[in-house]
């Protein structure tokens, strides 16, 4: 758990890697749909911006439940759940993402070592705990921004299907 200052640290940088990132891309480019089954990159960018309240609920139960206990959060699957995520207009989205993140770390700054280690139970983890949930959170955060690069510029012959 030595690298939580540099999680941290990357999780606040990822509000400006990703709006700088998506101000560089053509804005025809943001809405077109590569095949079945692909999220545009805007879809990319709002799911972004619409998981952020959800993992700041998660870390708020961290800190106020002994071993909180999670539901998967799956995008597409059940009745009430759409395919892909709504549209908002890219500057807010962008917004929301950066609002939500501000308060994550609000919540992460200067927790000791106890309190990162607090575990809970979640279906889709064999270990799931504080620590892991953070990382996960900037893991994910970089693998949309990945998809999203690869979306734009990979050629369809090279175009990863998932």
């Amino acid at each position: 758990m030595r690298d939580i200052p540099d999680l941290l640290d990357g999780l606040k940088r990822t509000p400006s890697i990703l709006s700088q990132f998506v101000a560089t891309i053509p804005e025809q480019k943001l809405d077109l749909r590569r095949g079945d089954g692909f999220w545009t990159i805007a879809e990319h960018v709002n799911h972004l911006a619409e998981v952020q309240p959800m993992l700041l609920q998660r870390i708020d139960r961290f800190l106020k439940e002994e071993h909180p206990q999670f539901i998967p959060y799956l995008p597409g699957q059940g009745e009430e759940e759409p395919d892909t995520p709504s549209r908002l207009e890219i500057t807010t989205a962008l917004d929301q993402f950066t609002t939500c993140r501000v308060k994550q770390l609000e919540l992460l700054k200067g927790l000791d070592e106890t309190t990162w280690c607090r575990t809970g139970t979640h279906p889709e983890y064999e270990a799931y705990s504080l620590y892991i949930l953070t990382r996960h959170i900037l893991m994910h955060d970089h693998w949309h921004m990945y998809r999203m690069e690869e979306l734009w510029l990979t050629r369809d012959a090279y175009l990863t299907k998932l």
